[in-house]
């Protein structure tokens, strides 16, 4: 159990924050951009901040993870102190609103259900998410907008398949992207008047289709989009060294010099990893 001065010390903080925030909230001495700002101006942040946090995980940075994580927890308590300011919830409430939550979805930590593995544990997890999306008269397919598109495909994939509406293995679902790769080409070589939009439609389908491959295969398509960033950029920068090295540039360098740097530098990088 934590003691009584660690948790009058982590009480202390949480409540300096929130009155740090209410002092710049405040319409009198608060300061001029924080008053400005709404859930709408505010939630690009907040995404921001997540996605800071996930990069210092990737980067095994705990010292930069420790203040990203206060960044996002800073956009928590403003959207609260908004919503306080009109009458909808507060920080109190939002608190213990994931309280409620988590024990509810944890049956076999806090209540007498019997569960045998993670796996079961995911499948009771979702189960439970389902039964309240009734509750609230939500759709199963409904999954939010605001949500990374590659991410909301595979979510919105996965509750169609949870009702059966899915490929029976893989191979389908390779079928379907090339089905949609060839209505892309076909998009391409014409020359209607709405060209681009159509192309636009087929390349979204082609990239849903994608999202489903990945879930069918068990990976996570925005990690594995993020993670081929990160290596274009690494190699890109050999490639990029590598050119400079020889006396060049990238902007006086042929597309051929650039494609045989690039090719160097992965089979340099090829080498290190054995």
């Amino acid at each position: 159990m934590p003691s009584d001065e660690g948790q009058s010390r982590r009480e202390h903080y949480i409540e300096r924050l929130l009155s740090i925030m209410a002092r710049l909230r405040a319409p009198e001495g608060g300061c001029p951009w924080d008053l400005e700002q709404t859930f709408e101006t505010i939630a690009p942040y907040t995404i921001e901040e997540a996605y800071e946090v996930a990069d210092a995980i990737d980067r095994a940075d705990m010292s930069d993870l420790r203040d990203e994580l206060g960044d996002l927890l800073l956009q928590v308590v403003f959207h609260a102190r908004m919503a306080q300011e009109a009458g909808h919830f507060d920080f109190s409430g939002v608190v213990a609103s994931i309280c409620d939550k988590m024990v509810a979805r944890h049956p076999h930590v806090f209540g007498e259900a019997k569960i045998g593995s993670a796996d079961e544990q995911t499948t009771n997890w979702e189960n439970l998410k389902a039964a309240e999306r009734k509750n609230l008269d939500s759709h199963e397919i409904d999954v939010p907008l605001g949500m990374p598109a590659l991410m909301r495909a595979t979510k919105i994939g996965k509750r169609a398949a949870r009702v059966g509406f899915d490929w029976p293995d893989s191979t389908g679902v390779l079928a379907k992207m090339e089905e949609e790769l060839a209505e892309l080409k076909e998009a391409a070589d014409t020359d209607l008047a709405h060209r681009e939009e159509r192309m636009a439609e087929e390349i979204g389908d082609f990239l849903f289709a994608s999202a489903n491959l990945a879930r069918h295969y068990k990976i996570d398509p925005e990690e594995a989009l993020r993670r081929a960033n990160i290596k274009f950029q690494r190699r890109f920068k050999a490639m990029e060294a590598r050119v400079i090295d020889s006396g060049g540039s990238l902007e006086e360098a042929t597309l051929d010099e650039l494609e045989a740097a690039w090719q160097a530098a992965k089979r340099a990088e090829r080498d290190l990893s054995g």
